[in-house]
């Protein structure tokens, strides 16, 4: 019955809005956003929906490339010093802000460095309250830390060298937005929404619709010197039923679908976790690496079980788990075996020389046994805790640890319940994922430098060998950082204060009329260059 509601529901929309009549003179590209918006401001810009729409409307001093590698904005280039605590940023004098009555006679105003001290001051302004106030707090030096030597030249100023800052500039924080407006309208900035993105404001009827349209002024163009973007605008809805954006994704009513839910993904991938045979006509997929991965922590803290404590029982456990037979048989093919550190593929700094663990149950009951656990004997029995919305892989976890001797009882607690509970060091053993913010290694692996405290070191991890490499690793290039980064993960891995599970993939699927959009690991949506029918 849930079904025939369903499909009555959907085809009531299909007749109620037929997306080819609505674009048939333009080239609008439609999607969904299931978990709604909250925000325009890009001080606020701390979820997917959020990144996804400032990253059309607002633009930074850089930005990534479809490679991760940072790449020139609105900065057109940089100049680092030699004791990395000041970077110089040369502007391009190109760049305007969307066009609004209060610009002088209504157009847009030219981007100036002092915007941008205005901007990254306000991100760490304690008034405003940014979600981004991380991205500069304890780094940068604590007077004048933004400079606007005259229009087109911007300095900013560290305490302490910190390498993977660049990358940090790239997140929609970072944006540029004009002081005038966001004073006039304050709060309500988040509806305005003026930037000097590719796209620019029409309307936003909040958990209903939001229309932008292409930006006539853009800066940027593409390798032939055509001007971007190269599509007319875009319209984005807000179902928050995953099942019915997907059933309405099929019938034309969106051109784009990020992820594969549980309600849909079998009916979309076969076990191998690749586009079903009746689907290819119909659409198209892309799999990529995914800036994700998926992990069990130890607590390295205070514990009630004292069995964790042990270096050998963690590294038992990790040679217990089945990979390979996880991903199969619980994700339909979609993810990589974690055979190597915390630092998934698709990053920047990922490294196979990192020696990881591989399913080895006879070598888990010897160590166990020297640990003094034979078959688990001993110990007391483990409680693993995890968000519900992954029953079936603890439930694998606890199958595979049982059958080396080590009983687990599994505890399922709501995400911001569980979250709390591991910022306070109220679990032993846990599920976590980590998502990277920004394409550096540094970006994982600081879940275990020793002066960090939870979030991200919800393990309380703590080696001085491995805090000084990470120290040292701020202050030098790229390629000694390299060799820093995998010695860390060696020493990380070794220690064993985690259980690696998979390293994510990103699945995108793009409907007919969709002729190309740009897809990386960070799963951001960037419609600048994308081409439809």
């Amino acid at each position: 019955m849930k079904v025939f509601h369903l499909i009555i529901y959907i085809s009531y929309l299909l007749v109620a809005c037929n997306p080819r009549q609505e674009t048939a003179d333009k080239k609008i590209f439609k999607l969904n956003l299931s978990a709604g918006l909250s925000s325009l401001d890009p001080a606020f810009s701390k979820d997917q929906s959020s990144m996804w729409m400032c990253n059309q409307l607002y633009n930074g001093l850089l930005q990534l490339d479809n490679e991760l590698n940072v790449s020139p904005s609105i900065a057109k280039s940089y100049k680092i010093s030699d004791d990395g605590l000041k970077y110089v940023f040369y502007l391009r004098d190109d760049v305007y802000f969307h066009n609004h009555p209060i610009f002088p006679t209504g157009k847009g105003r030219r981007v100036i460095a002092e915007d941008f001290v205005y901007s990254f001051n306000r991100i760490i302004d304690k008034k405003v309250a940014s979600t981004g106030a991380w991205l500069f707090n304890g780094k940068v030096r604590d007077t004048m830390p933004f400079e606007a030597i005259d229009d087109t030249t911007f300095v900013l100023h560290l305490k302490l060298p910190f390498r993977p800052l660049l990358s940090l500039l790239t997140l929609q924080y970072c944006s540029v937005v004009p002081k005038e407006i966001v004073e006039k309208y304050q709060k309500d900035f988040r509806k305005i929404a003026i930037g000097t993105g590719p796209f620019q404001m029409v309307k936003w009827q909040e958990n209903n619709a939001l229309v932008m349209k292409r930006n006539p002024n853009y800066f940027e163009k593409d390798s032939n010197g055509e001007k971007l973007p190269y599509i007319d605008g875009l319209k984005v809805s807000f179902l928050n039923d995953r099942a019915v954006e997907f059933l309405q994704f099929l019938q034309g009513g969106f051109d784009f679908v990020s992820g594969v839910d549980k309600s849909f993904i079998d009916k979309a991938l076969d076990a191998k976790g690749q586009l079903k045979d009746e689907l290819k006509s119909k659409l198209k997929m892309v799999r990529v690496p995914y800036m994700n991965t998926e992990y069990l922590g130890f607590s390295m803290g205070k514990v009630k079980n004292p069995a964790i404590q042990n270096k050998l029982v963690r590294q038992a456990i990790n040679y217990a788990v089945d990979r390979e037979k996880m991903i199969l048989y619980l994700r339909n093919g979609i993810g990589v075996p974690a055979h190597h550190g915390i630092v998934p593929q698709g990053i920047n700094g990922f490294n196979d020389k990192v020696k990881g663990y591989s399913y080895q149950p006879q070598l888990a009951k010897e160590l166990l046994a020297k640990a003094g656990y034979p078959d688990g004997k001993g110990m007391d029995v483990i409680v693993l805790s995890s968000n519900p919305n992954y029953q079936d892989l603890t439930e694998f976890i606890a199958k595979s640890l049982e059958e080396i001797g080590v009983k687990v009882i599994i505890q399922l607690t709501p995400g911001s319940f569980l979250r709390e509970a591991m910022a306070k060091n109220e679990v032993d053993f846990f599920r976590a994922s980590w998502i990277g913010d920004y394409s550096d290694a540094e970006n994982f692996l600081a879940l275990f430098y020793g002066a960090n405290s939870a979030p991200p070191n919800y393990t309380r991890y703590h080696n001085q060998k491995y805090d000084s490499l990470y120290v040292k690793a701020m202050m030098v290039n790229d390629t000694e950082a390299s060799k820093l980064y995998l010695e860390m993960e060696n020493i990380m891995i070794e220690d064993a204060p985690i259980v690696p599970l998979f390293y994510d993939e990103l699945i995108r699927f793009m409907g007919p009329r969709v002729i190309y959009m740009s897809t990386n690991a960070m799963n951001m949506l960037d419609l600048k260059t994308a081409k439809m029918n």
